[in-house]
C-alpha cells in the first residue's frame, strides 16, 4: 500500500512537473524564434494550436515506445472530452457569461467532429498502421488551413503577445532553457506512463480507463488556465479557439505521433463506446453554442453534466 501511494504521488508529481515544463519549454521556444526571425505568424498559429498539447504529445510517445497505446488513446480521447465539456463547462463558472461568433464555431467545430470521427474509422481495426497515424497527422494541417482563415483574429492578438516575449538573453541561453523545458517534459511523461501502469495494475482498472478519466484532467489544466486568462482581458474567441483547436491536435497529431513511430494492437473493445461518446458529447457541445452563440452558468452545467455523465456510462466498458 505505501507503494501505490508513493506511486500516486509521482502521478501527481508527473503532472505538475509537465505543466509548468511545456509552458516554460513554449516560452523560450518563442523567444528563440524571434530571435532567428521567424515570422510572428508562424510562431502565432503553431503555439497557439500545439502548445497546450504538449504533454498529451509527449505522453503518445513515451507510452506507445514501450507498448503501452493504450495510455496513448486514452489520454488523447479523454482530453477531448474533458476540454469540450468540462472545461467548457467550468469557464462561464468560473469567468460568467461570454459570447462566440456563430461563423467561428461553425467552422472549428466541424473540424473536432471529423478529426473524432478519423479516430473512430482508425481504431475500429483493433490496431495502428503507420498509414493510418500518418493521415491522422497529415488531417491536422488540413484542419489547422482551416482553422487560420476561420480564427484570424484571435491568432493575430495572441502573435501581438508573442511580440512581447522578444529575447532577453542570447540565443544559445534561450536554447539551453528549451533543452531544459523538454528534459523535464520527457522526465515527467515517463514518470506518468509507469505510474499509470502500476496503479492499473495494482487497483485492477484497465490503463485506458485511468487515462481517460485520470490524466486527461491533468494534462488538460493547460487549457483551462491560458482560456481563464484569455476571457478575463476580454479575448473570448481566443478561449474557445484554443479548446476546439485543443482538442483537434488531440485527436490527430497526439494520438498520431506516437504509433507513426510505434504501430501497435489497442484495446478496441474499450476505445470505442468512449470514442463514440466523444463524437455525441462534442456535437451536443457545437450545437447548443451554434444555437445560443453564447456559454452562459445553465449552459455550464449542462457540459459539466455530460461529463461526469461519461463515468456511469463508460466506467463499466
Amino acid at each position: 500500500m505505501s507503494v501505490l501511494i508513493l506511486v500516486i504521488l509521482a502521478f501527481i508529481g508527473g503532472v505538475i512537473l509537465i505543466i509548468y515544463s511545456s509552458k516554460f519549454a513554449v516560452k523560450h521556444t518563442a523567444m528563440l524564434a524571434n530571435a532567428l526571425g521567424i515570422s510572428p505568424i508562424v510562431i502565432g498559429v503553431t503555439l497557439v494550436s500545439i502548445g497546450t498539447d504538449i504533454p498529451e504529445i509527449f505522453n503518445s510517445l513515451i507510452s506507445s515506445s514501450i507498448g503501452h497505446a493504450d495510455i496513448n488513446v486514452g489520454d488523447a480521447t479523454g482530453s477531448v472530452l474533458t476540454q469540450i465539456t468540462l472545461i467548457f463547462g467550468l469557464l462561464p463558472l468560473i469567468c460568467g457569461v461570454f459570447y462566440v461568433h456563430r461563423r467561428d464555431i461553425i467552422i472549428t467545430g466541424a473540424c473536432q467532429i471529423l478529426s473524432i470521427i478519423l479516430i473512430f474509422t482508425v481504431v475500429e481495426k483493433g490496431y495502428f498502421t503507420r498509414l493510418g497515424a500518418l493521415m491522422m497527422i497529415f488531417s491536422m494541417i488540413v484542419y489547422f488551413w482551416l482553422i487560420y482563415n476561420a480564427n484570424k483574429e484571435s491568432i493575430l492578438h495572441r502573435v501581438e503577445i508573442l511580440d512581447n516575449f522578444r529575447p532577453t538573453k542570447k540565443k544559445k541561453s534561450h536554447l539551453l532553457y528549451i533543452v531544459i523545458g523538454f528534459s523535464g517534459v520527457a522526465l515527467a511523461s515517463f514518470a506518468i506512463v509507469e505510474s499509470v501502469i502500476y496503479i492499473s495494475t495494482v487497483v485492477g482498472v484497465h490503463e485506458y480507463i485511468i487515462s481517460f478519466f485520470v490524466l486527461s484532467i491533468g494534462t488538460s489544466l493547460p487549457e483551462l488556465a491560458v482560456d481563464i486568462r484569455a476571457l478575463r482581458t476580454g479575448y473570448h474567441s481566443i478561449a474557445v479557439g484554443d479548446i476546439i483547436g485543443s482538442c483537434i491536435v488531440d485527436s490527430t497529431l497526439s494520438i498520431g505521433i506516437g504509433q507513426a513511430f510505434f504501430p501497435q494492437e489497442i484495446s478496441v473493445n474499450i476505445i470505442l463506446p468512449t470514442v463514440l461518446y466523444g463524437l455525441i458529447a462534442s456535437i451536443i457541445v457545437i450545437s447548443v453554442i451554434v444555437i445560443r452563440k453564447k456559454l452562459d452558468r445553465k449552459i455550464g452545467l449542462l457540459f459539466i453534466g455530460i461529463y461526469i455523465l461519461a463515468y456511469f456510462l463508460l466506467f463499466r466498458v
